[in-house]
């Protein structure tokens, strides 16, 4: 423990001064014997940070208590040996304090409290003057960064609505090269509606949000202005706010119906404002492997059991446009969803994939394909802005095209499978929150909904029940199996088909594989003078191929 001589023989710097203070100041109430007995280390402070001395009083007690993030005036009255009443008598001096950035201030309902940034702390322990940031200069990416971070002082109530505004506009001002501020200037809204297009836009940039709904808006205004949000929620509600009328933002839409407590931003307002950024975001399919065009499927036979071929023949009759359309007005009369939720599922190589491309190309709908081994990025909470973005892209489209294109899961086992109760890690929690967004989303859908899964046995029971068509693909039987040796190779002989598909139990996926090899065979060696025997030779090929890609211990 250092005696009162050895401190004072230190060399003097900040943290010392406020040692110093700190010390005399315990019990002292403040009095006019502390500050004559402090005056010195309150000059030093005083001159070093250009503040009154009341003011550097109240500074060396808040960097005293600096390792709280939650300091207050009580605890120090305490301190000082005077009440809260007294202490408040220096509040103009810590407002001061505040505004310099040298304390934050969290105004909650019924507490205040104060914290020290570290940046001020680091200032303080270098024995330097604290100088803010310099926010000019900066690229529309830094800028978005600076605005989170004031969004988020407001969120934790340490920015009163007034000075959001102040540094806001203060960050505005200092980067006018930026395309962004002189879009968001060239409209020329008032106050409040600018400071909402602008969370807005952080919500976007900052958060891929595209479902904002008051809740993720109301904080802003805090208690102090909950008339103005009352108005700004009105306005939003009847569809009368300016930014609407605007076209910078619009409702969302459930099931066809407009949700008049759900926006996005417009995509012309994207465009407009974020020309300096690279969002994929601002592209049509992010994690979304494209669009295949109906008229660009190649024709191809498939060959089905009698109750499969069934099952397709009613879907096909379904997605014609003109029946589709008839039946959705008519579910729409009787209050039925008008969504179609379908599930193709059985082993691998029966048809299932290849069954969506003919019945698209059969209807003229196009389909939006989802790279399901995308969703899942490594960063949590990624894959839940992923799986949110297919949805948005595909309601998109759906709005765009004159027919209603299928939104594809191809091999959907990933995420329909059952999910994880009482789940604690991380990565089971964004697993059961992308089942919960895809089961949220397939009861609101609007369009067509095809999953394609081999393992269906372990499919959650939620999504069984959401899914209106479920048809089961099982391996072909014996006459369905000649067909299908007859149609990929059409110079086999009706005997020579009979003695592939009564051999070998293949499905159709299998068979096309043979065909394909004994194929590249004739091209590279010419045709076989006994095409059966070269056949039967990678038929056994394919069946040791089963076997050797077992799991270890299946």
């Amino acid at each position: 423990m250092d005696t009162v001589e050895q401190k004072k023989s230190r060399k003097m710097d900040m943290l010392t001064a406020i040692e110093h203070i700190v010390e005399k100041v315990k019990d002292s109430q403040l009095s006019t014997e502390f500050y004559r007995k402090s005056a010195k280390y309150i000059k030093y402070v005083s001159d070093k940070q250009e503040l009154s001395k009341e003011q550097s009083v109240m500074m060396a007690l808040f960097i005293d208590n600096s390792d709280d993030e939650c300091i207050r005036l009580s605890d120090m009255g305490k301190y000082i040996g005077c009440s809260t009443t007294r202490l408040i008598r220096y509040m103009n001096d810590i407002d001061v304090l505040e505004r310099r950035g040298l304390i934050l201030c969290s105004r909650r309902k019924n507490s205040i409290s104060y914290r020290v940034p570290f940046e001020i702390i680091e200032a303080f322990r270098k024995d330097e003057k604290y100088v803010p940031k310099d926010c000019s200069g900066l690229t529309c990416s830094q800028l978005f960064s600076e605005l989170e971070n004031l969004f988020d002082m407001r969120e934790d109530n340490e920015l009163s609505y007034k000075s959001l505004c102040e540094r806001i506009n203060h960050l505005l001002d200092s980067n006018k090269q930026l395309l962004f501020v002189q879009k968001l200037k060239s409209y020329n809204f008032d106050e409040s509606d600018e400071l909402l297009l602008i969370l807005f836009s952080h919500l976007f940039v900052n958060n891929n949000d595209d479902n904002i709904g008051f809740h993720d808006l109301d904080f802003i205004y805090g208690n102090e202005h909950r008339i103005l949000w009352n108005i700004v929620k009105g306005k939003l509600n009847s569809g009368k706010s300016l930014l609407m009328e605007a076209k910078m933002i619009e409702y969302n839409n459930n099931d066809g119906f407009v949700n008049r407590e759900s926006y996005r931003m417009t995509s012309m307002a994207k465009k407009d404002l974020f020309e300096e950024l690279n969002l994929s975001s601002l592209n049509q399919t992010q994690n979304v492997s494209g669009m295949i065009k109906s008229g660009n499927i190649t024709k191809k036979d498939l060959f089905y059991d009698a109750s499969i071929k069934q099952q397709i023949v009613d879907l096909t009759q379904l997605l014609d446009e003109k029946n589709y359309q008839i039946i959705r007005s008519r579910m729409k009369e009787a209050g039925f969803r008008c969504g179609f939720n379908c599930l193709f599922y059985g082993s691998p190589g029966t048809g299932k994939t290849e069954t969506v491309l003919q019945l698209a190309r059969k209807t003229g709908r196009d389909i939006l394909q989802v790279n399901v081994s995308e969703i899942k990025s490594m960063w949590v909470g990624e894959s839940e802005k992923n799986i949110k973005n297919i949805f948005d892209t595909y309601r998109k489209k759906v709005s765009e095209s004159e027919i209603t294109p299928i939104l594809l899961f191809n091999e959907a086992d990933a995420i329909i499978g059952k999910r994880r109760e009482g789940a604690e890690k991380a990565a089971d929690k964004m697993e059961n929150t992308i089942q919960n967004i895809i089961l949220q989303e397939m009861e609101t859908l609007n369009g067509i909904l095809i999953a394609t899964t081999n393992l269906a046995q372990n499919m959650d029971s939620a999504f069984e029940r959401r899914f209106l068509y479920k048809i089961k693909f099982t391996k072909p039987t014996l006459d369905v199996r000649m067909k299908i040796w007859n149609e990929m190779i059409p110079t086999l002989g009706e005997a020579d088909s009979r003695v592939l598909a009564s051999k070998y139990d293949f499905s159709g996926g299998q068979i096309e594989n043979i065909a394909r090899h004994y194929t590249i065979d004739n091209i590279l060696y010419g045709k076989s003078e006994n095409p059966l025997e070269k056949l039967l030779g990678h038929c056994e090929n394919e069946k040791i191929e089963k076997k050797e890609y077992r799991r270890i211990g299946f």
